[in-house]
């Protein structure tokens, strides 16, 4: 009964320990009661049973105990609590420009750099939940393959059907920074970032890619680049009369470029040589821009006195009728 019940005086309670000792003064008192008419002998009333307000002749005494323990539970001012939580989520538009060049196939990532790329960016769209995020390809051109969107089923379809050779050869960084830009600047969103992954130099498009970060940093939009490529040289498959070959090429990654890109939009340059340096990154990432989560508690109260109260002088009012009435006794 009282297990979900508080109490703001509970020290008014130790009151309640008058009760026992009022039902022990009451009951020796009647033990040691003489009674009003005396009778030499009882033996005549032997085959007599007990009437119904004989047997009521203690009810008073329980009426004024139960009531007195309702009115002293009530003066410690019983309540209950009712509590939950107001969420409110701010999520992040993200873009995510990914370089689908030809070099992105070469196998200093398994299988290849590409094909590493997308996996990591399935991981990091599959561990989001409110955010909006898009997906932008380049090459020596740029298009939206999935514009913002919260639908990360379509996104991750989307995702898995990008292969080298959809757009024309080449790396046009600053388009593909400009194409992120435009799908970023009409957001509402407080948090706007654009991951850019790419394994090269800018050599293609017709905005370079200082420019372009200039712009997304108009916009308040955050760049993190992400340069893939191991250190010296890396292989990659050549398709000759006798199958594929392998011929080691130089990694070529403007990093000075990138590092500026993210420096103008107070992001972060990356550098991974392999595929577990690509999944740290993205982890660093994701934590880096987490979606902001506001819980506001709360815990209301609900007084209980009233009703205790009441309930008290129902039991008063019930055994000063009854003594007043039916159970009243001899006057003497």
């Amino acid at each position: 009964m009282f297990s979900e019940i508080n109490f703001a005086y509970p020290y008014v309670l130790y009151f309640l320990l008058t009760i026992p000792l009022a039902i022990f003064w009451y009951i020796r008192r009647r033990g040691n009661a003489t009674p009003d008419i005396t009778y030499s002998s009882l033996s005549v009333f032997d085959g007599l049973k007990p009437t119904l307000k004989e047997r009521a002749q203690h009810l008073p005494f329980i009426l004024r105990m139960i009531a007195l323990t309702l009115l002293i539970t009530a003066l410690a001012r019983p309540q209950t609590f009712s509590s939950g939580e107001d969420i409110y989520t701010e999520g992040i538009d993200i873009a995510m420009l990914l370089d689908i060049s030809g070099s992105m196939l070469a196998e200093d990532f398994k299988p290849n750099r590409l094909e590493a790329a997308k996996n990591v960016i399935d991981e990091f769209v599959a561990g989001r939940t409110t955010d909006k995020i898009g997906l932008v390809i380049f090459a020596a051109e740029s298009f939206t393959q999935c514009p913002l969107t919260v639908d990360y089923s379509v996104l991750r379809n989307l995702l898995s059907e990008i292969k080298s050779g959809m757009i024309d050869d080449g790396t046009a960084i600053g388009t593909a920074i400009a194409n992120g830009v435009n799908r970023l600047k009409d957001s509402d969103s407080k948090s706007k970032v654009i991951i850019l992954i790419t394994d090269g130099v800018s050599n293609s498009g017709e905005i370079d890619p200082v420019t372009a970060a200039q712009i997304a940093e108009k916009f308040g939009i955050r760049i993190y680049t992400v340069g893939v490529g191991t250190k010296g040289e890396a292989p990659y498959p050549v398709q000759t009369p006798w199958g594929i070959r392998y011929q080691n090429v130089p990694v070529e990654i403007d990093e000075a470029t990138l590092s500026k890109v993210a420096d103008i939009t107070e992001g972060k340059y990356f550098r991974a040589t392999n595929n577990q340096k690509l999944r740290e990154i993205y982890t660093e990432i994701d934590a880096l821009e987490k979606t902001r989560v506001e819980i506001t508690s709360y815990r209301n109260a609900t007084e209980l006195f009233y009703g205790w109260v009441g309930a008290g002088l129902f039991f008063l009012l019930l055994e000063f009728g009854l003594v007043r009435t039916y159970l009243r006794g001899l006057p003497s």
